[in-house]
């Protein structure tokens, strides 16, 4: 059996399945949901009708795009590459869905899981035949719809349950949910996993996407403007509109460098949820939550939200208290906050010139 996996190069580990497929499933979600959201909002308020029509087709090819990057990770062979964009498209619909016919959040996670799966079938079965073109898409596709359509709507009902009550306990206790939104997100996003795919997954929206937002921003602003020393422009752009990520392995060498941000992000958090009342209130931008200040799509999501309630009525109009809560959580404060937290750690020689030097 072990020789059988080599083989086929089915790999089963975290780093496998928990890095490198959540990390390209996140990548599927942006060139798809959030590019499509991204157009969709700037259309809408250009008035540019091609936009928004570009917008509505990059997000209804969300599930198929997030599949075909997972079998990307996988290494899947073309075959099961191609047929896996029927897979991500049923466990995209089917997820979206709950055990009881509603509307379910769980979109996202049903494709990482059944995705996986039915990608490995379709390997474990690739050119073992010689009618390998029949076989190997009809087991992968059979596979995938198969699971999607057993188990999609739980992992629909169960994503939407543990979204619902985050979104619930940070609307009830926005100053201690907004610290662990915060917090937790913003390291997810850090760590070499997808916050954005995480956020995704529960459907992350409301303040708790707010305080999401906050925490991401606290990484990336924070660790752009506390290594400017070392890392000067380059660093300030890669970090602060790329991603944070980039410090990982600095971090391992030296964990004291993450706690500066990481501060920080506890501290915006409750601010962002309990003063501004920051919220993600477009439901197709949950990824949103998870991005931060990359390429400003945490901003523009936070933004598509106000034009939506704007629009239904929800809310009056865009303020500049509005404008102001987003540019200090997203910016200002986590340009701040974090080098003058990193102060102490400094001058008691835990931080050290050079230890955020990027490679």
């Amino acid at each position: 059996m072990k020789e059988f996996l080599k083989r086929k190069n089915i790999v089963i580990s975290v780093k496998r399945y928990g890095i490198d497929a959540l990390g390209a499933m996140a990548q599927g979600l942006f060139a798809s949901l959030l590019i499509g959201t991204i157009l969709n909002t700037l259309g809408k308020q250009l008035g540019i009708e091609f936009l928004t029509t570009a917008g509505g087709y990059a997000s209804s090819c969300s599930g198929a795009a997030m599949a075909a990057a997972i079998g990307y990770a996988l290494q899947a062979p073309p075959l099961v590459l191609f047929s896996l964009v029927t897979v991500g498209y049923a466990a995209n619909a089917l997820g979206s869905t709950t055990l009881s016919g509603g509307s379910g959040a769980g979109g996202p996670l049903a494709v990482l899981f059944i995705a996986i799966i039915a990608a490995e079938c379709g390997k474990a079965v690739s050119k073992e035949t010689r009618v390998d073109i029949l076989v190997t898409p009809i087991v992968t596709v059979l596979v995938g719809v198969g699971l999607s359509a057993l188990v999609a709507p739980a992992i629909g009902t169960a994503a939407s349950a543990v979204g619902g009550v985050i979104i619930w306990a940070t609307v009830q206790q926005p100053f201690l949910m907004g610290i662990v939104v915060s917090v937790v997100i913003g390291m997810a996003l850090t760590l070499p996993i997808s916050s954005a795919a995480i956020c995704a997954a529960l459907g992350l929206t409301g303040l708790a996407g707010g305080a999401a937002v906050a925490g991401c921003c606290a990484q990336m602003v924070g660790f752009a403007f506390m290594s400017f020393k070392e890392n000067k422009w380059g660093g300030l752009v890669s970090q602060g509109i790329g991603t944070s990520m980039l410090q990982m392995g600095n971090i391992v060498r030296n964990p004291w460098i993450w706690l500066p941000p990481t501060l920080t992000a506890a501290i915006t958090g409750p601010i962002a949820t309990c003063l501004f009342r920051l919220e993600m209130n477009d439901p197709a931008s949950a990824v949103a939550s998870g991005m931060g200040t990359c390429g400003l799509v945490g901003q523009i999501g936070v933004y598509a939200g106000w034009a939506a309630d704007v629009a239904s009525g929800a809310k009056a109009a865009i303020t500049p208290f509005d404008w102001m809560g987003l540019v200090l959580i997203s910016l200002v404060l986590p340009a701040l906050l974090t080098p003058l937290i990193a102060l102490p750690f400094r001058r008691a020689g835990l931080i050290k010139d050079g230890d955020m030097t990027l490679a």
